[in-house]
Parts: structure tokens; sequence; C-alpha cells
């Protein structure tokens, strides 16, 4: 019984032996396969319509503060660059310059004087005047209709929206007097 059990664990061992030569000679002998089969080690291809969405990100971007400053919107670009990765940074440079000019309205601290003697940016007082800088409805009507439609009255606007539609009343030629008394406050007239 010892010597039938020897001699099966040798020709087990003996198996083992020839099964992996056998996968070594293989391995060996085996052809690379043809060039164009070979995993790709490159980066992951970025189809089209990604590189549409971040575009259209950024042009959006820049469409969301141009309405805010009552500006035309720019819809292309004047010398587009030909690879589209160019233009995802030049629309990416076109919405951060905007955004900044959006947030720095020409009259920006006459602005904010006029506020603080008006009231608070969230304020509906009941008299008939909305807002920090203390506007009727029917400037609201004339200078940010779209933000009146749908947004509500001047005391559910941010600061900044505001500021850009007392902005457009001034560049239309009343300048700051809608808030007389204010305005003198602050040395305006």
């Amino acid at each position: 019984m010892h010597f039938k059990l020897t001699l099966a664990f040798a020709c087990a061992c003996a198996l083992v032996v020839a099964l992996t030569g056998a996968a070594t000679l293989k391995a060996e002998t085996t052809p690379d396969p043809p060039e164009e089969t070979q995993p790709e080690t490159t980066a992951p291809f970025v189809g089209q319509w990604q590189l549409q969405r971040q575009i259209d990100k950024y042009r959006h971007e820049t469409w969301r503060w141009q309405r805010l400053m009552g500006r035309p919107l720019t819809r292309n670009l004047a010398n587009p660059p030909p690879a589209p990765e160019d233009k995802i940074a030049v629309w990416q440079r076109v919405a951060t310059k905007t955004r900044h000019r959006a947030f720095n309205p020409p009259h920006k601290h006459q602005w904010l004087c006029i506020h603080h003697y008006e009231g608070a940016w969230m304020a509906n007082t009941g008299n008939g005047y909305y807002g920090g800088l203390q506007m009727d409805l029917g400037f609201q009507r004339r200078y940010a209709p779209g933000l009146l439609s749908r947004k509500g009255t001047a005391d559910h606007w941010t600061p900044l929206e505001q500021m850009w539609a007392a902005e457009r009343a001034h560049r239309s030629g009343r300048g700051f007097y809608p808030w007389p008394n204010t305005a003198r406050y602050c040395g305006l007239i």
C-alpha cells in the first residue's frame, strides 16, 4: 500500500512538472498579437458631445452675466480657434472676464452708499419701495422687467441684480436722481 501511494505521488509530481513546462513552452512560442489589437495606453477618447457640453457650460455662464448687465449676448467667438480644446479655453476666459465685470458695476461704491441710507437688501417696508435701493414697481418694470417677472419684487433679488437695475437707470440718463435725498447724503447730486 505504501508503494502505491509513493507511485501515485510521483506521478502527480511528474504531471505538475510537465504541465508547467508545457505552459512555459507555449508562452515562449506564442507570437505577439498584431499591432492594431494591442491595448491602447493613450488618454481615453473624449466625444464631440462632451466637448460641446464644456463649451456650452461656459457660454451659458457668459450669457447669464451678460443678461444681468443688460448687454447683448455673445453667441459666437469672433475668431474661434480650430481645436475644440482651445475653444473651451477661450470660452472659459470670456466667462471669467464677464463674471468679473458683472461683479463690479461701474458705480458700485455709489450704489453701496445709497443702500447704506435706504434699507436692507431684502427689505419690503410696505411703503411701495423694495430692496436695498428702495425701488418702486414702475422703476422695476422699466429697468429690470425680466427679474420682476422671474423673481418678483426687488426684495427677492440679489444685491448685484439690484445694483445692475439701478445702473441701467443711471445709463438711461436718470443718474442718481431717483434717490434724491440719499444721493445728496452721498455727495452724488
